[in-house]
């Protein structure tokens, strides 16, 4: 009995022994390093909460309305124009966002077909060049299918490649549409001007355009003859 006593305090003995060396064996949180490097540090859970987590947010867009004025404009020509016509209509579609572009329309065809296309476009408003003779130039400007209709003599036409600008103007911008007093004292230039504001006016929000406005659209009349003019708005130096 006695030996039996004896070997079982052994045995406690030794696994006392073998726990102590484990639990020696076993790194420390706090002083535990790699051979040759600095001790690291351990965080506690206080320091860790209290780092908040970063969020990334995604800014709203610039204009959050919501575009009303469903206004859109065709412009095309038939066929038989020069290069300066053509890019004319270019430089009205790059001004212009809310335009639309269509093929030429053949020399057979009636001006009312211009309705039916203008209708397959979705369009309402329509700017139309015909070439006379390859020498004259006509433009057509006109509220779709309804009316009313003016045909324009294009005389003296400067490109905007042809001009070289030095300006910056935003693609896509809003224009201000500028009148010269003449427009409000007679009754057909009055109804001219309603017809420019409806075509060249782009749509407040309309997904194209850009909300700002930094370039300016003339319309004077002088020796009986209405001038068109793009200007920019630049801030004084």
């Amino acid at each position: 009995m006695a030996w039996a006593r004896m070997a079982a305090k052994r045995k406690r003995g030794a696994l006392a022994a073998g726990k102590a060396k484990r639990a020696r064996s076993a790194p420390s949180a706090g002083k535990a390093a790699p051979e040759g490097g600095p001790p690291e540090r351990s965080i506690p859970p206080q320091e860790n909460n209290s780092i908040p987590p970063q969020e990334y947010s995604i800014p709203p867009p610039v204009s959050q309305g919501k575009w009303k004025n469903k206004e859109r404009v065709l412009i095309f020509s038939s066929r038989g124009i020069n290069f300066r016509t053509r890019h004319l209509m270019q430089d009205l579609r790059t001004l212009m966002p809310h335009s639309k572009a269509d093929t030429k329309m053949d020399r057979k065809d009636q001006l009312f077909v211009i309705n039916e296309v203008c209708e397959m476009k979705n369009c309402n408003k329509c700017i139309f060049f015909e070439a006379k003779k390859k020498q004259d130039l006509y433009m057509w400007l006109s509220n779709t299918p309804q009316g009313p209709s003016a045909k324009f003599l294009v005389q003296n036409v400067h490109t905007l490649a042809e001009l070289k600008m030095t300006g910056n103007c935003l693609r896509g911008s809003r224009p201000l549409l500028s009148f010269d007093p003449i427009f409000d004292r007679e009754p057909h230039y009055a109804l001219l001007k309603e017809l420019f504001i409806q075509i060249f006016g782009t749509p407040q929000y309309h997904p194209k355009s850009q909300p700002f406005v930094d370039h300016v659209f003339t319309f004077t009349i002088t020796d009986e003859r209405i001038w068109f003019r793009n200007y920019q708005v630049s801030g004084l130096s």
